[in-house]
């Protein structure tokens, strides 16, 4: 029984059991993780029926995504895990969405695009599921300005699928796949793919009289 959660582009929360997707609630809203989080959990784990000690394993997006919307779903994630004494789950959000655009049946390769803010585009390539129905990630994620991003990627020319959420229930599934099969999965790190917005200071500075 995995909850999943996701806050890397809207809030993403779903709760999956052996594929199938119990619940799943979303908020596209991209400002309002923290407000909005909480009550999708609990919302998922009363529209499956099932009670947070159920729960075996929490699924984590760890983006790519904006600094300050992507760490609230990492801190909800391993709240739920260090307070339920089970395993963190940490996966890449865009498996998810390349997961969901696949299993409509999709077979070409495709480029996966996420909003980075600040006139600037997350990407990661795919050129299909493999054996085990698991996205095959051939590049990313990446970070390119907009209108930058590579038409071509090791030879292929893959379809550009822009999304703007995240299906938490997609990226439980594809985590119940790689526990099944025995697949490593992510580091457990925050993917930013670049430096925030706010840096230290330098220290204080010299007043001239």
């Amino acid at each position: 029984m995995i909850l999943a959660i996701d806050t890397s582009a809207g809030t993403s929360v779903a709760v999956v059991d052996d594929g199938r997707i119990l619940a799943e609630h979303s908020v596209a809203d991209t400002m309002r993780h923290a407000e909005v989080v909480g009550s999708l959990i609990l919302e998922c784990l009363a529209s499956a029926g099932i009670a947070a000690a159920e729960v075996t394993a929490v699924v984590a997006g760890m983006g790519p995504g904006p600094f300050t919307g992507l760490r609230v779903g990492i801190a909800a994630a391993e709240a739920f895990s260090v307070g339920a004494g089970i395993p963190l789950l940490p996966m890449v959000s865009h498996d998810g969405i390349a997961a969901a655009h696949f299993e409509t049946g999709t077979q070409s390769a495709i480029t996966v695009v996420t909003d980075a803010r600040r006139r600037e585009l997350y990407w990661s390539t795919y050129s299909g599921l493999n054996a085990n129905g698991l996205p095959e990630r051939v590049s990313g994620p990446n970070l390119a300005k907009a209108g930058e991003v590579p038409t071509v990627v090791l030879g292929i020319s893959p379809l550009l699928v822009n999304a703007t959420e995240v299906p938490a229930g997609a990226l439980a599934v594809v985590a119940e796949r790689l526990l099944s099969t025995g697949h490593a999965f992510e580091r457990y790190e925050a993917l930013y793919l670049r430096s925030p917005d706010i840096t230290l200071s330098n220290g204080p500075k010299r007043v001239v009289q």
